[in-house]
């Protein structure tokens, strides 16, 4: 069994997701109905054996923080097994985490505590499912300082990611982050090598490389912009090749930096074959449940059009679909559709109200919301403009209990 400690980065401002990160931190938007991003992470973590995990907010983090104590207060600090919250704490200097590198580096008196020969650093704002425990046996394997896990994404979206050239033996002879220009994979002219922003370090190795990136007053102390570029042409750096673990969605990987993108892999999660499996019970993505009751649909007089239904949808505890009809959409628990309304291709989050006779239409509406009776959101683009944001998509999006 490895000795590893993880280190999840969660102080990233997610300011591509405004609004919906108007209030809270990214990795607590909620994401499948009931989700948030993070317990993507975090499950991941507690499905491969990793029980030491160490999670770094920084902006609007009360949502987070809530949410972590919460759903996750499941392990057994007798067993040395946590996941704690490390906000900054000015440790080693009076300033908040200036970045991803930083923030480990300010926390660097907690993994002296720890009894771990290993780091995993992971980010909290991807959906994807990853066993950690093969990753670090691929890193002993390779006998690596450090080991990044990569994927293979289009040209065309490369420059939004650390690009990565590799050699046969998948040891890493180039890394540039976010390039005006990346590079293509040798063959596949369409295609480039990125990283996902999940490393594998020896514990030593990360402390020296840490305390000499804090001591460079030229480096914004990241770990793809400073840490390692400057590791890989002097230690052993090499690439995991994300998607040779597990099932069918093995190669499915998401950073829903965007509105667009995130409203997008929740569609996904609501169409009838969905790349992403949340009913893989070898796989369980735990997170806080509510005590709401069971959800359910009333009134069926087809005749009046007063018929409560959801048809390709994700539907949560305590939703009430009363006499309105709801496609393709994901509604998260106490959603209420009330009598005639209709709702379309939309994410509803906690507690939203649609009102009678009104219609929804690609729209994510936060939590709280009371659309009022014979509204229509999705349909005049022009008109919603003046009123709320949307997406170069088309995609209307309500800000937390915005009064309408």
């Amino acid at each position: 069994m490895h000795r590893a400690v993880a280190f999840v980065l969660a102080g990233g401002a997610g300011e591509r997701l405004h609004p919906l990160t108007r209030d809270r931190a990214k990795p607590a938007v909620v994401f499948g109905g009931k989700y948030r991003i993070i317990d993507f992470t975090l499950s991941n973590c507690i499905n491969s054996g990793i029980r030491k995990i160490f999670v770094l907010p920084q902006y609007k983090s009360y949502s987070l923080t809530e949410h972590i104590r919460d759903a996750w207060s499941i392990l057994n600090p007798e067993l040395g097994e946590y996941v704690s919250s490390l906000p900054p704490q000015m440790r080693v200097s009076d300033e908040w985490y200036r970045g991803t590198a930083d923030a480990v580096y300010q926390n660097l008196y907690h993994l002296r505590q720890v009894d771990a020969d290993t780091v995993v650093i992971l980010s909290a704002d991807h959906i994807y499912k990853m066993n950690y425990s093969n990753f670090i046996r691929y890193h002993q394997g390779k006998k690596a300082d450090v080991t990044v896990s990569s994927i293979e994404v289009d040209l065309a979206d490369a420059s939004r990611f650390g690009v990565i050239e590799a050699g046969q033996d998948c040891r890493i002879n180039g890394f540039e982050e976010k390039p005006e220009n990346p590079r293509s994979l040798p063959g596949s002219p369409d295609r480039a090598l990125i990283s996902m922003g999940v490393y594998v370090f020896n514990r030593e190795v990360l402390f020296d490389m840490l305390t000499k990136d804090a001591a460079r007053e030229d480096s914004l102390h990241d770990f793809a912009h400073d840490v390692i570029p400057y590791m890989y042409p002097r230690h052993n750096v090499f690439i995991y090749k994300f998607g040779s673990g597990r099932g069918s969605d093995e190669n499915y990987w998401r950073d829903i930096g965007t509105i667009d993108a995130y409203w997008r892999a929740n569609m996904d999660l609501a169409s009838v074959t969905p790349e992403f499996n949340l009913y893989d019970n070898n796989w369980p993505i735990r997170t806080y449940q509510g005590q709401y009751p069971p959800a359910k649909t009333i009134f069926a007089d087809e005749k009046t059009g007063r018929s409560g239904k959801a048809l390709d949808s994700i539907i949560c505890g305590g939703v009430i679909i009363s006499g309105g009809k709801v496609s393709s959409s994901v509604l998260s628990p106490g959603v209420r559709v009330n009598s005639y309304a209709e709702v379309t291709e939309s994410i509803l989050f906690h507690n939203v109200v649609i009102g009678m006779h009104a219609k929804v239409r690609r729209a994510i509406i936060d939590k709280g919301v009371r659309v009022p009776d014979g509204m229509k959101i999705g349909y005049d683009l022009g008109k919603d403009r003046k009123r709320f944001y949307v997406t170069e998509e088309g995609i209307v999006v309500i800000p937390k209990s915005e009064v309408l």
